[in-house]
């Protein structure tokens, strides 16, 4: 008998260690309960050790089930999303995971839908590529606004999506959508006169320009020295983009600059006038290259 008291002390401490959370748990799964006694019971759940299978199970569970209130699956999507990260049980249920994150990227809820959408796009998924695109292509299949939808194709970028990109850039939905195309096609080697075409265009806002001028740095940097010495140069233009073309001019730093006397020139006079950030602009350009 002696010989078995320690055991049975240790199974009682075990079973004292797990109850908090299988209280927790059951508190989670009741539908009956209250949403904020819910959503805090999720802080009782410990899954970061081994045999937590049922638990995610059961978090899938909610996940799935559209007449859960919204904020409980949201939470329980955000605690499996920590799991994937620290719980040792995870693996086995990963494959029910990805199937359960496709399934609810179609779900009526837009929060949720954005949220799932943008864990498979982080994946690489195909699904959601997929999805994305056909949004892209027909606005009444669209299960995320355009600009997102450009931002999640971003993560794994197929070149069926710059034909979509230039079409948005062309005929925008909105100043965003336009934005977040320019950025995803600042991998498309082929863009280069689109983004040179805006830059030089006093009619788009200066952060479109400047969208352009870092994509068309990344593509091609001669091209943009051609374009921001013009910009310099060119007594009507904007003082924000002005400075941003000084800023370049100084970065990419190109040993032509200390010979075109014509831009240095015009770099001095743009160091005593103008707006403060153009006058900065100007005098560090000039202190990279004295005179």
């Amino acid at each position: 008998m002696s010989k078995k008291r320690p055991a049975a002390k240790k199974s009682a401490k075990a079973a004292k260690k797990t109850a908090p959370r299988r209280q927790g748990m059951s508190v989670v799964m009741n539908k009956r309960g209250g949403v904020p006694e819910r959503l805090a019971a999720f802080t009782n759940l410990s899954l970061s050790k081994p045999g937590s299978d049922d638990a995610l199970e059961s978090l899938l569970e909610i996940l799935r089930d559209t007449e859960e209130p919204i904020d409980v699956r949201l939470r329980a999507l955000q605690t499996l999303g920590a799991a994937a990260f620290a719980s040792p049980s995870f693996p086995a249920i990963e494959r029910d995971y990805i199937a359960t994150l496709r399934q609810v990227a179609t779900d009526p809820d837009p929060e949720l839908r954005q949220q799932v959408l943008g864990i498979l796009a982080r994946e690489k998924d195909g699904f959601a590529q997929k999805k994305l695109l056909e949004g892209l292509r027909d606005p009444a299949k669209a299960l995320v606004p355009p600009e997102k939808a450009l931002q999640l194709l971003a993560y794994d970028i197929h070149a069926e999506a710059y034909p979509l990109a230039r079409e948005i850039v062309n005929h925008p939905p909105n100043a965003i959508a336009k934005r977040e195309a320019l950025r995803l096609l600042g991998a498309d080697p082929g863009a280069v006169p689109i983004f040179e075409r805006i830059l030089r265009d006093k009619t788009e806002t200066p952060e479109i320009r400047q969208v352009s001028a870092a994509a068309l740095h990344g593509l091609d940097p001669n091209r943009l020295q051609a374009q921001v010495r013009e910009i310099v140069l060119d007594p009507a233009e904007q003082d924000e983009m002005r400075e941003t073309s000084l800023t370049a001019i100084k970065q990419l730093a190109p040993a032509a600059v200390a010979q075109d006397k014509q831009l240095m020139d015009r770099v001095a006079q743009l160091s005593s006038e103008g707006s403060e950030p153009v006058k900065l602009s100007a005098r560090q350009l000039l202190g990279k290259y004295p005179r």
